[in-house]
């Protein structure tokens, strides 16, 4: 009863539990932006999670529950933009947004930051371009997982994917480790 005078008395709180995630979600920092064309209101804001199936999206001013919204979020120089409903919102907060429908072009953007935070895809790093293993060390032949350089570039790459690293700190780690790798 408490929950169903919360949910109906500031549009706050979450939905019955058989609406719950189904997909795992992935730490993940990115601009997202908001509407909710309904009552033309604009948010901008930061995503804190993704997975498949939504995301969580931290601001002190969340929609209402159950409200329908297109998101766009924004990282580096892609964007994933889909449908909505606001699942979850806890004024001072945020806001939980399961996908409701997202178009098949979309849907490489969103396969590709999983496949990176989940370690299925290689990380990309703007201009430095996928960033795998080094591949060779400066004497021609191809690093042995025993060498330092090798397993530092691992462990980086590991610790971004964890968010334990921001994308540039791991960028700087990765550029310094390669220019190390190259000097005399």
């Amino acid at each position: 009863m408490f929950d169903e005078r919360l949910r109906a008395g500031n549009g706050h709180g979450t939905l019955p539990s058989e609406d719950r995630r189904t997909h795992p979600r992935f730490h993940f920092c990115a601009a997202a932006e908001a509407l909710d064309s309904q009552h033309r209101t604009r948010m901008n804001a930061r995503t804190s999670d993704i997975g498949k199936g939504g995301c969580y999206v931290d601001t002190f001013s969340p929609f209402p529950l159950k409200t329908p919204v297109k998101i766009r979020i924004t990282r580096e120089k892609l964007s994933f933009t889909a449908e909505a409903k606001v699942v979850y919102s806890k004024i001072g907060m945020g806001m939980g947004l399961a996908f409701t429908t997202v178009e098949p072009g979309e849907l490489g953007v969103l396969d590709k930051w999983i496949g990176e935070l989940n370690g299925s895809a290689p990380l990309e790093m703007g201009e430095l371009g996928a960033v795998k293993p080094i591949h060779h060390n400066g004497s021609g032949h191809a690093p042995s997982a025993k060498e330092p350089g090798y397993v530092l570039n691992e462990l980086i790459i590991a610790l971004m994917r964890k968010g334990t690293l921001t994308e540039d700190e791991g960028k700087t780690m990765l550029l310094r480790l390669l220019h190390h790798d190259f000097l005399p």
